[in-house]
């Protein structure tokens, strides 16, 4: 057995898929042997702790985001860490209830922005979003995974907003940038496993 596959076994045991598992994407990597891949199992670590975020906050962000990028065998993986961390029921479904509403929230506000048209700001948008008046995981981590969220969908209106909210309940920068790292490595993650 080769390193690169000694690695991809390591890596695959730590998110409890079969060490037989393989995507084209990771086969490749294999096949040629490539240095990407200790890079990638430790990128992949250290999403789940953090000087800023307590480990339960990293694997609810981690979860998020592969919620939002549709990635069962992430999805699994984050759903079982944050369950070893602490997370209840609630707060795991209000995770996947975020990466819903920010998906519609970003398509919407990211057209509004990119057409600029007065017209379309005066128009009300008719999303629900009761969920953000009083999430289960707090005014503050719940403005956190949607900023993270809405970095990973590409809304620059959506991250504005959600970054003010952060700085005006007191969050650090810190703390955001770090959500926005592991929602980085989340989504750099699956490319490669889905």
């Amino acid at each position: 057995m080769n390193e690169s596959t000694e690695i991809i076994q390591e890596l695959l045991q730590g998110i409890n898929l079969d060490a037989g598992y393989r995507t084209a994407s990771l086969s490749l990597l294999e096949k040629g042997e490539s240095r990407y891949l200790r890079d990638f199992k430790l990128n992949l670590t250290s999403t789940l702790t953090s000087a800023h975020l307590d480990n339960k906050e990293c694997a609810l962000i981690g979860l998020s985001i592969a919620i939002n990028n549709n990635n069962l065998p992430l999805t699994n993986f984050y759903t079982k860490y944050a369950e070893e961390q602490g997370a209840s029921p609630a707060e795991i479904g209000e995770v996947a209830g975020c990466a819903s509403l920010l998906a519609s929230n970003n398509v919407f506000y990211r057209f509004r922005h990119f057409t600029q048209k007065e017209k379309y700001s005066q128009i009300p948008a008719r999303i629900r979003m009761q969920l953000m008046m009083k999430p289960v995981t707090g005014k503050e981590f719940f403005e956190l995974m949607s900023l993270a969220v809405s970095a990973v969908n590409g809304c620059e209106m959506c991250v504005n907003a959600h970054e003010d909210s952060l700085m005006k309940l007191g969050t650090t920068e810190e703390r955001i940038f770090d959500a926005v790292r592991i929602a980085s490595l989340v989504t750099a993650t699956g490319k490669i496993i889905f």
